[in-house]
C-alpha cells in the first residue's frame, strides 16, 4: 500500500475554543493554497460539544451547577452530528484536508472509521461499525466518535478515540444521541488488560492515516 509523508501537527492540550479558531486558520490556509494537507492532534479540556443535528442541545442531561462541579464547559460547534465530550485522555483528530479530488463526504467518513478500526485492531481489539450509525463500536460500546465540516471542500473537525478518558464523563449527556438501550461508550483502557498510551496510540493513528490516504485519493 502506497504512503504518504502528510504532515502530523499535535497541538497537546487545547481548550475547545481556541483550538477550533486555529483550524479555521489553517483550513483558509488550505482554501489559499498555502498548506497541504494535515492531520492534527489534541486532547481537550472536558467540554461537552454540541453539533449541528437537530436537538442536539436536549442531550445535554447536566443542570449549569453540576457542571461547573465536574468542571466541564459547553460549546457549539458547525461540525456535524449531536452532542459529545471530549477530555483529557481522549484522542481527537483533525484531519485539514481538501477532498475536492473525491468530492464524496460519505466515503471520507468511512475512509476516517477505516483508519481508527485498523488502529485499535494493532493494539488487539476488534472495532466494527454499525449500520445507520457513524463512529466505530466495540460490539455494542462506542469508542470513537466522528463529525466533520466542510468548506470549498477543504474537511475540518473530525475524529476522537477514546484511550483512557473519565468515562463517567459521557453520563451528562446522551452521547452522540444514543439511548443507553441502544448501547454505551467504553474506551481501550476498559477494553484491554494492557491498554497503550496515548502516545502509542497516537503513532499508530499517523501511521494509519498516512497509509490509507492515497488510496481513499485515487480510489480504483
Amino acid at each position: 500500500m502506497p504512503t504518504t509523508t502528510l504532515p502530523i501537527r499535535d497541538w497537546g492540550r487545547t481548550v475547545y475554543p481556541t483550538a477550533t479558531a486555529r483550524q479555521q486558520t489553517q483550513v483558509q490556509a488550505r482554501i489559499d493554497g498555502r498548506i497541504g494537507d494535515e492531520l492534527i492532534f489534541t486532547e481537550h479540556e472536558p467540554v461537552y460539544t454540541v453539533g449541528l443535528r437537530a436537538g442536539a442541545a436536549a442531550h445535554l442531561l447536566w443542570d449549569p451547577v453540576e457542571l461547573r462541579t465536574q468542571g466541564i464547559s459547553v460549546a457549539e460547534t458547525n461540525r456535524g452530528g449531536d452532542i459529545t465530550y471530549h477530555g483529557p485522555g481522549q484522542i481527537v483528530g483533525y484531519p485539514i484536508v481538501d477532498l475536492s479530488p473525491v468530492k464524496d463526504l460519505h466515503a471520507y467518513l468511512r475512509f476516517l472509521e477505516e483508519v481508527m478500526i485498523q488502529t485499535v485492531g494493532g493494539f488487539g481489539l476488534v472495532a466494527s461499525r454499525r449500520d445507520g450509525l457513524t463512529g466505530i463500536w466495540v460490539e455494542t460500546r462506542k469508542i470513537a466518535a466522528i463529525g466533520v465540516a466542510v468548506r470549498r471542500w477543504v474537511a475540518y473537525h473530525g475524529f476522537a478515540l477514546n484511550v483512557d478518558p473519565n468515562l463517567d464523563h459521557f453520563a451528562g449527556i446522551v452521547p452522540c444521541g444514543i439511548a443507553s438501550a441502544e448501547g454505551s461508550v467504553t474506551s481501550l483502557a476498559r477494553e484491554l488488560a494492557s491498554p497503550p498510551s496515548v502516545d502509542e496510540v497516537k503513532v499508530a493513528l499517523a501511521r494509519e492515516f498516512q497509509a490509507w490516504w492515497p488510496s481513499f485519493l485515487t480510489p480504483a
